[in-house]
């Protein structure tokens, strides 16, 4: 077992590291965000390659995969000593219709549902508690993104969800509770109700418009743990308009803006940050994820991977510290392309 160093997340008395496994990519495909086809065995390799390496959080949730990524973790971890198991996040609040996989999911936070989800995801995972259960999205009653899927239903208020939130903390099923892509005024909202112990925003040098969120976490004593650092790929140095062209049919991504309309620029960003890599002895990846993990008030980042190669191009990025002149290049290449959105420094 390698070691990494460790941050405490806001003030939940976890003290994680500064990267952490992101399940995403590993849930397989025939579900409407998938990534294409998957090798499970793999998977599960690069989740334990990366546990050895130091990193001691996975974060996942029930929609990946329809399941398929928490029993993967779950099948990852079981085993492990008690001092080498990593820390499960997850999330909850994206209802599937298990007859049409393809249909994109409801968005609900209904206090019957939260309670089946929760349930659910821990017998998946196999263990006795989640150590941070995270809000997926705001509850909207509708379907997440664009095209079918359920029925759209009433939506449940921020204040009664949250409330069920922390009765689930308050019975020990979980340890923190946490929001992933709500804005300032919902956290102010839940935060009068029970301590907002994470947020989960995306961030990346592509998309920085969850500033706000970081700050109002910083005031707060909440943990940042930010998602999509890489942009989804875009942000290794090793896409082109070539390869998204190639990209499985099944691969959310082939339809995104950022993959579309947006390529230009953000392979354009992704390439001025091969002079700083060079100066560092260092991969665009890790420059990237050093950049996120510079921004202040940011606790650690999501990374993903499907195989422990990938694991192995991104496991040293948080040692990489970017100077003051390193930081104000980033932010005149984010100016000069016209990159994604939010400001290019704090």
């Amino acid at each position: 077992m390698s070691s990494m160093d460790t941050v405490p997340l806001g003030r939940t008395g976890l003290h994680i590291s500064r990267l952490g496994f992101g399940s995403w990519a590993v849930s397989g495909s025939n579900w409407s965000y998938g990534w294409g086809d998957t090798d499970d065995a793999e998977s599960i390799e690069a989740i334990r390659h990366a546990v050895r390496a130091g990193v001691n959080w996975i974060d996942t949730a029930a929609v990946y995969g329809h399941g398929h990524s928490e029993e993967l973790v779950g099948k990852a971890v079981a085993g492990l000593a008690a001092d080498e198991r990593p820390y499960l996040f997850t999330k909850v609040g994206l209802v599937w219709d298990p007859a049409d996989p393809s249909a994109a999911p409801l968005r609900t936070m209904r206090p019957d549902s939260v309670r089946r989800e929760v349930e659910d995801s821990l017998r998946r995972l196999g263990a006795e508690h989640i150590d941070l259960y995270q809000v997926h999205w705001p509850d909207t009653g509708e379907v997440l993104g664009e095209g079918s899927g359920p029925a759209p239903v009433e939506a449940t208020p921020l204040e009664v969800y949250w409330q069920v939130m922390a009765d689930l903390k308050a019975e020990g099923k979980v340890r923190a509770i946490g929001l992933s892509n709500h804005a300032p005024a919902l956290l102010d909202a839940a935060e009068r109700i029970a301590h907002v112990d994470v947020v989960q925003p995306p961030f990346s040098a592509i998309n920085r418009s969850a500033a706000d969120e970081v700050a109002w976490a910083a005031a707060h004593g909440t943990g940042v743990i930010a998602y999509s650092p890489l942009q989804s790929g875009l942000l290794t140095g090793t896409f082109s308009a070539e390869r998204v062209a190639g990209l499985p049919a099944d691969d959310w991504r082939r339809a995104h803006p950022d993959f579309t309309t947006a390529l230009p620029a953000n392979l354009a960003l992704a390439d001025a940050l091969r002079p700083i890599a060079a100066r560092h002895g260092a991969s665009v990846t890790e420059v990237a994820l050093a950049w996120t993990l510079a921004w202040p008030g940011l606790t650690a980042a999501i990374v993903g991977a499907r195989t422990p190669a990938q694991v192995d191009g991104w496991r040293d990025a948080a040692s990489l510290r970017l100077t003051r002149a390193d930081l104000d290049e980033v932010a005149a290449a984010i100016t000069a392309t016209g990159a994604g959105t939010g400001p290019a420094r704090p």
